[in-house]
């Protein structure tokens, strides 16, 4: 992220906003990670250096350097490794990029957890850890600023902003709005407007989390992720920290629905593990959660 993230962080006002598909006849929980990453696919852009700050880089005879591409996985930045005795995805954030699924999903209940490693790289040295979880992926990946994924959602994953939101590409979303001193579960939050964000908005493409509950240091983050129709909520150690609708995307100035998509899960200049990743089905949104949306 740049600059404009850390001043938004210090508003006042916080705002809460802001798939082949995948319907398995069953319901059942879905395991999507194993040690050959068989369900994923990789992209990578590249390593930061000066030339590199959001634009393509180019050589020392001003030629426009090629990304590093699909599935070349450079310097094994993607890796599964078994500890006790259950895959658990590693990304060494070196270089730009994300691992993403081959399939697309639509109307689901996604489940992971998250730890960070040790390592951080140019240009976030001195920044927090970065990461993300990118749900209703559509097109091509390096459409965005730093080149590297495709037009989505994001459900932030960073140090002390787990579940805060951000726009890649041309996406928009509504996200529901609440007063600092509040609280999701009260009657008074969830009565709070629901506030367009993204292209077209006025509002940049950036919302904090109602509240930060991410594990201490060296401890796994479950995060969990609750899609219907144009609907997501985003939920963190079992809170819900964001309220998002109206899920979309501007293409040629008009609104596109984006309520389905691959996902994707980031490298940006921090290391990271993933585990425990699972997908199901669901026929409608939980009662639990559809309050949210009254």
């Amino acid at each position: 992220m740049n600059l404009n993230y850390l001043i938004k962080s210090t508003i006042a006002f916080v705002l809460l906003f802001s798939f082949s598909s995948f319907t398995p006849s069953n319901e059942k929980w879905v395991n999507l990670l194993d040690k050959n990453l068989s369900q994923w696919e990789v992209y990578q852009s590249f390593s930061f250096t000066n030339s590199f700050k959001g634009e393509q880089p180019k050589d020392e005879s001003g030629n426009l350097i090629e990304p590093v591409g699909y599935n070349k996985n450079k310097s094994n930045v993607f890796t599964v490794e078994e500890v006790n005795g259950e895959p658990v995805l590693h990304i060494t954030g070196e270089i730009y990029g994300c691992v993403f699924t081959k399939q697309e999903f639509e109307n689901y209940h996604l489940t992971l957890k998250v730890k960070w490693g040790d390592k951080k790289w140019e240009p976030r040295i001195e920044k927090l850890k970065d990461s993300g979880l990118l749900y209703h992926s559509i097109g091509e990946c390096g459409v965005d600023y730093w080149r590297s994924w495709m037009l989505s959602q994001e459900f932030q994953i960073m140090e002390g902003h787990m579940g805060d939101h951000w726009g890649i590409a041309s996406s928009a979303i509504d996200v529901r709005a609440f007063i600092p001193e509040g609280n999701m579960n009260t009657v008074a939050s969830q009565k709070q407007p629901f506030l367009p964000i993204g292209p077209g908005t006025g509002l940049d493409g950036f919302c904090l989390r109602s509240a930060d509950y991410e594990s201490p240091v060296g401890e796994w983050t479950t995060l969990e992720l609750i899609c219907f129709g144009d609907k997501s909520v985003r939920i963190v150690n079992g809170h819900v920290v964001m309220v998002l609708q109206n899920s979309r995307y501007m293409k040629d100035g008009k609104s596109i629905p984006l309520t389905k998509g691959k996902i994707q899960l980031q490298s940006e200049a921090a290391e990271v593990y993933f585990k425990d990743i699972r997908i199901k089905s669901i026929k409608e949104l939980p009662e639990e959660y559809s309050r949210y949306f009254n």
